[in-house]
């Protein structure tokens, strides 16, 4: 498997993480009769602050799927992953690291630093795009 196909199934996997995280997490809170199964909110909303970290990094990655994730199916469609392989493992990298700052804090340094990591990834993201429209 090339690079790009590679952190596009990482990339997936790190949605899936998030998501899966929730879930459990919800499960506990059924399961100990904290919340009923009825009273969950797509936003977490009426959960913990992390709770609604977790939704907000989760939807994150989901958004921002159809431009990365679509660039990098492009790339391997097309036979062109030489465009995407040299960035697309720190893409990942800025990814994960955007998820984790969200995970653990709403500070003002935490956001900024948050959003360098996002703007790594539109920065990736804008490269590819150019690279492979200019084919």
């Amino acid at each position: 498997m090339n690079t790009s196909a590679s952190v596009l199934t990482l990339f997936i996997a790190w949605a899936l993480f998030l998501l899966v995280l929730m879930e459990v997490v919800r499960s506990l809170l059924v399961v100990s009769g904290a919340t009923k199964s009825n009273e969950f909110k797509p936003d977490n909303a009426n959960l913990s602050p992390f709770m609604q970290r977790l939704a907000r990094a989760h939807a994150n990655c989901i958004e921002s799927f159809p431009i990365f994730g679509g660039l990098l199916v492009v790339a391997i469609a097309v036979g062109h992953t030489e465009i995407t392989d040299p960035l697309a493992p720190w893409l990942m990298l800025a990814r994960v690291a955007q998820s984790i700052i969200h995970l653990a804090s709403l500070s003002v340094v935490a956001v900024n630093v948050r959003f360098s990591f996002f703007a790594l990834q539109i920065a990736i993201a804008v490269h590819w795009a150019w690279a492979l429209i200019a084919l």
